[in-house]
């Protein structure tokens, strides 16, 4: 048999596979939906009204002057919160734009307690732990808020958080997000149907069927006793998935991590479409070292680009067409599924075809070498998911928070 024969062949078998894992794409989605209207419908737990409430420490690691980051931080420093709150920002370079966001901020709200860390030491490769650990000398309350500087919170974030760390059992919190766009236009768009119609579902779908157990940087929530207890943050300095790593060590005391039925805002800074591909690729390649076989799994998610794959080449037929159709409508229904459960705005959904489009070339992309940039700086992951920073492509700290 020639080459020709062969590549006809493997075609013949190509377009059927790409129009069933489609087909079952399909009904990824139709369960997706399912589980997030249940999610966003659990109950919330509360605390005693007028009770006591435990003091926090809100940890805030900075990084140049990113999109919005005034308005992000000023959010914390609008709690409800009945207890007493300190707020640590953390910077490493002295001559750091944030630094006089700060000020602004301490100006704003001079009754607020803020502390700025400024302490260029580096512990290990991944930078902004090194801040963390420079900040957590400064820590003063019993229980502990991460969170990353792009995030954007509701005055009832610090309650709601706190009444999931006081449950039986918990010994940590992490929070969903959906995409708040920096900039009008397109690629804000773009940007936040990624994270609203690609991370959420997929991630309410893991934790409802216990396939995932995650934590994310937009908020990791623990006490002061758990942090000494699993060794302080000097133990994921070279983690490129500090976060998740952060979340295992807090399951490792015996406990789990709880992820309440709400999301808070993640600011889509990308100004161009090199960034955001750049930023979607640090996201993948760091889920693929995280949880590898997961990773290659969820190609079922691609349900659309997969079927117009399957429709393109030779021999497919109308029917694949249909399945296209369905798996574009499956999309649009989980979309207005997550609206509907966690309060989210209407999304643009004729993007959808081309978001789904640009996410699986970057999810296929991704599968090759271990390359990441990350503030600026450009690191390999080796298999363990350690960070190996790229001395040679170094560059200057200065780049908007990816």
């Amino acid at each position: 048999m020639d080459l020709t024969a062969l590549a006809t062949q493997a075609l013949s078998w190509l377009s059927p596979l790409c129009l069933l894992i489609a087909a079952a794409g399909c009904l990824y989605a139709l369960i997706a939906a399912r589980l997030a209207g249940r999610y966003g419908a659990r109950p919330v737990p509360t605390l005693p009204a007028g009770g006591d409430r435990p003091g926090v420490t809100v940890l805030k690691p900075l990084c140049g002057l990113e999109p919005n980051l005034y308005e992000n931080l000023e959010t914390v420093l609008r709690q409800d919160y009945a207890g007493p709150v300190q707020v640590v920002f953390g910077v490493q370079n002295p001559a750091d734009p944030a630094i006089g966001v700060v000020r602004r901020l301490e100006a704003a709200y001079p009754a607020a307690r803020i502390d700025l860390v400024v302490d260029a030491r580096q512990h290990g490769s991944n930078r902004k732990v090194s801040n963390l650990i420079n900040m957590a000398e400064r820590i003063a309350e019993p229980v502990v808020v991460l969170a990353d500087s792009d995030m954007t919170v509701a005055p009832d974030y610090l309650e709601r958080v706190v009444v999931e760390l006081s449950r039986p059992g918990v010994t940590g919190v992490t929070c969903l997000y959906h995409g708040v766009p920096a900039f009008p236009g397109l690629l804000g768009r773009l940007s936040v149907l990624a994270i609203d119609a690609g991370f959420l579902p997929n991630v309410v779908m893991g934790v409802s069927l216990g396939l995932a157990k995650p934590c994310f940087g937009s908020t990791v929530a623990f006490t002061r006793a758990s942090l000494d207890a699993v060794g302080g943050f000097g133990r994921f300095r070279n983690d490129l998935a500090d976060d998740y790593a952060i979340g295992a060590a807090l399951r490792g005391l015996g406990g789990r991590v709880a992820i309440p039925n709400f999301t808070i805002g993640h600011t889509c800074v990308d100004t161009d479409l090199a960034g955001l591909w750049r930023h979607e690729l640090r996201w993948n390649r760091t889920i693929r070292t995280v949880d590898p076989a997961g990773y290659a799994g969820s190609v079922v998610t691609h349900a659309f680009p997969l079927a117009l794959i399957g429709a393109l080449l030779p021999g497919a037929g109308l029917g694949a067409l249909g399945v296209a159709a369905a798996a574009l409508a499956c999309r649009i229904l989980l979309c207005r599924s997550l609206e509907r459960a966690f309060g989210l705005a209407p999304h643009a959904y004729w993007l959808l075809p081309i978001r789904d489009t640009l996410a699986f070339a970057n999810f296929a992309f991704a599968f090759g070498s271990g390359a990441v940039t990350w503030k600026g700086h450009d690191y390999h992951v080796v298999a363990d998911g350690t960070l190996i920073p790229d001395a040679d492509l170094g560059r200057d700290a200065k780049a908007p928070s990816a």
